[in-house]
């Protein structure tokens, strides 16, 4: 694959997936979207919850698998280096397409939050978790995750090489403050129905899993730099007053992933 067209083919991957990021928000809020997680062609409770279940898992199968070492030293035999990230990223979007297309509603009410405060607190919590997995992909390296760095230096024809590991903002007080922000954002609405409460269901338990499939790919690229994180820093709770103060920032090695 050409240069150009590696760069240009890595810009339309991060279009697709900004494009899908943008629509994830309007889907799960259930405004100014044509489509959302509550509304579309309804089917019976049965043949809904199968469809839907189905969707979640053929996300998680697809992130969890295409994210594996093993999996990356095969499929780079198949796809240029420079652009298996921006394909990483295309399917990921694609399959975040689908589910929004395909996903059946299921609107019995679980809870509404009828009171104006506790919809702005439910609210609020909504908007912080979007906000927070986005300021998080900067603090790894934004460019990096959604594979725009790699097609921009192999348009310059530099080496690739991993981003520093660096222990700052959100990521001296979790380690994993993008999935923190994915939890708020699943959880926070005043209105939750049963597909709402199914996706948010389906979605965490697939980062719980993914978590530790993640760090074990990191502790075995960073070794005891990362196994000492791990000892000091809280997986997804923070612990106010402690552990940052004593996490070394800048620490070389590999940028954590997380959901795109």
């Amino acid at each position: 694959m050409g240069r150009y067209i590696a760069f240009l083919y890595g810009v339309v991957c991060y279009l697709v997936f900004f494009l899908a990021f943008l629509y994830l928000i309007g889907f799960l809020g259930n405004f100014l979207v044509p489509k959302s997680i509550d509304t579309g062609e309804s089917a019976a409770l049965a043949t809904a919850l199968l469809i839907n279940v189905g969707l979640i898992a053929l996300f998680g199968l697809q992130h969890s698998i295409m994210a594996r070492p093993g999996f990356k030293a095969w499929w780079t035999k198949i796809v240029p280096t420079s652009v298996e990230r921006s394909t990483y990223v295309l399917l990921t979007s694609l399959i975040l397409i689908l589910l929004y297309w395909q996903w059946r509603p299921m609107t019995q009410m679980i809870w509404q939050a009828d009171a104006a405060w506790s919809q702005a607190v439910l609210w609020g919590v909504f908007g912080a978790g979007f906000l927070l997995v986005l300021l998080s992909t900067f603090v790894i390296d934004h460019f990096d995750l959604f594979g725009l760095r790699q097609v921009f230096l192999n348009l310059r024809r530099k080496p690739y090489t991993h981003s520093p590991f660096k222990v700052t903002f959100f990521y001296k007080f979790v380690r994993h403050p993008l999935y923190v922000g994915w939890f708020l954002a699943f959880w926070g609405t005043p209105t939750m129905t049963l597909g709402h409460l199914i996706f948010a269901v389906g979605m965490s338990g697939y980062i719980l899993i993914a978590i530790r499939y993640e760090e074990r790919d990191l502790e075995t690229f960073l070794g005891q730099n990362y196994t000492k994180y791990k000892e000091r820093v809280p997986m997804l709770i923070p612990r106010p007053g402690k552990v940052h103060a004593t996490v070394k920032s800048g620490t070389a090695g590999a940028v954590p992933s997380g959901m795109p």
